[in-house]
């Protein structure tokens, strides 16, 4: 009976009108957020490009305006939860925003508390100063939040015009046994490592709550296949002054990461997901082709389904500005409270360098030089992914370096910016979980950055 659904002639999908929202708003999503381009000496994405003007317009005024931004946010919640005004439950949209827990309300405080006094550098300096709330307030949010505004008005073009329904039904038959996951899913791990591991991440809980990926499934790709861009593994590389190895330092990182997204989703806490849908909306995906049907056709088809629900621009637009504001409302004040006390207790407190001494052996047996210098740095990294880089411009040996940076990428769970970003999030994953699917992933790509390592530096 099922077989004979999909077999029904979908002919009223195929009109002149479909194919041009298909196929020309589908290719500048994926021209914004999937192709790389040369742009002032670097490679970039053009959402990053149209970000990096935002920041650089801006730029004096960001640290202030997010800190008004942070203080609303932490008033209003304040307000709903003590108030609980009738016109939030009028509108679902407002009442996610600000009708939140007492944890989250606490942590937008906290985050607000450490802004104020960030910006005017008033109170203990271990809170504002350059190595940690400074480095959050001037560095981290002004990137989030122009970032994120350019990427949430211009994503409805990659996932609501038909690409991603068309790639999951041509790419299924692959991503299926490979990672146990979703055609769709090979969209997030582009937009990752061409634009940012966030904007992944963000299209990930984005697909979960709409009802196109499971709980597991939306938990093994936001923890595995959102990879740092190539411009931030560009970055890192520059900071520990290896810039001629980046090709073998970028293909090191990629094969582990892929084995790392083979390996990862078999075993727990991820492997024991539930595969069921979000509650409000169901299953709202089918990417397996009919009998006889290739599976490109039958992409085409989905996807002219999908570009044909766009009646009117004003809907999908509205959609991107609701995604800005639950990242700046919601996401951005969290990363100013956690990412600082995160950079706070890597700074100024033994427990990242007490938490490394297991790994001194580990790394002593896997013939790294400076150990013990080293091994601070694999730990140090699910505080925050720049850390490591940090420690590694200070240790004398290449090869090190070099397995130090491609393992700040490669264990890809840092609490500063992803880890927040997916407790906020509706996807069923704790923080035990993060700390676990970190060291699994520390474990797992260990070896095989240091087995590669030894043959460039042999």
């Amino acid at each position: 009976m099922e077989e004979k659904k999909k077999n029904v002639s979908r002919n009223q999908y195929r009109t002149t009108s479909n194919y041009i929202k298909f196929i020309l708003f589908s290719l500048i999503g994926a021209g914004l957020f999937l192709v790389p381009v040369p742009y002032n000496g670097e490679t970039n994405i053009g959402v990053g490009i149209l970000a990096g003007m935002l920041e650089g317009a801006f730029k004096d005024y960001w640290p202030v305006f997010m800190t008004i931004i942070f203080c609303l946010s932490t008033v209003l919640a304040m307000y709903t939860k003590v108030v609980k005004p009738a016109f939030m439950k009028k509108n679902t949209f407002v009442q996610s925003l600000f009708d939140v827990s007492l944890f989250w309300i606490i942590m937008r405080l906290i985050g607000s508390i450490f802004a104020i006094m960030t910006l005017n550098e008033v109170g203990p300096q271990w809170i504002w100063s350059e190595a940690t709330g400074g480095t959050v307030l001037f560095s981290l949010v002004p990137v989030l939040a122009t970032f994120f505004l350019a990427a949430g008005i211009l994503m409805p073009l990659l996932l609501e015009f038909g690409l991603m329904e068309f790639i999951g039904t041509v790419l299924h038959k692959v991503m299926q046994p490979l990672f146990r996951l979703p055609g769709r899913s090979s969209i997030d791990a582009t937009a990752s490592w061409m634009g940012s591991g966030t904007v992944g991440v963000v299209i990930t809980t984005e697909q979960y709550e709409r009802g196109y990926y499971t709980d597991r499934e939306a938990s093994v790709v936001a923890t595995n296949f959102s990879i740092n861009s190539i411009a931030f593994s560009f970055v890192v590389i520059s900071v520990i002054g290896l810039t001629d190895m980046f090709v073998p330092f970028y293909l090191t990182v990629c094969i582990a990461s892929v084995v790392a997204a083979i390996i990862c989703p078999r075993i727990p806490p991820l492997s024991r997901k539930k595969d069921t849908y979000h509650e409000p909306v169901g299953k709202q995906i089918d990417e397996t082709a009919p009998s006889g049907v290739s599976s490109f056709k039958w992409g085409i088809e989905k996807a002219l389904e999908k570009a044909s629900n766009i009646k009117n621009f004003r809907g999908v637009a509205k959609g991107g500005f609701k995604v800005v504001a639950d990242i700046w409302f919601s996401l951005i004040p969290l990363v100013m409270s956690l990412g600082t006390i995160a950079l706070i207790i890597a700074e100024f407190t033994p427990v990242f360098q007490i938490l490394s001494y297991p790994f001194v052996p580990l790394l002593n047996l896997l013939q790294i030089p400076e150990a013990a210098a080293a091994a601070p740095a694999m730990i140090v990294g699910f505080a925050d992914m720049f850390l490591p880089a940090v420690i590694a411009s200070g240790i004398e040996s290449e090869l090190t370096r070099f397995v130090i940076a491609a393992m700040s990428l490669t264990q890809l769970i840092y609490m500063s910016e992803i880890g927040i970003l997916l407790l906020k999030s509706k996807i069923k994953i704790s923080f035990w979980d993060l700390v676990i699917v970190f060291l699994e992933r520390t474990i797992i790509t260990l070896p095989i950055v240091v087995f590669i390592a030894h043959v460039f530096f042999f």
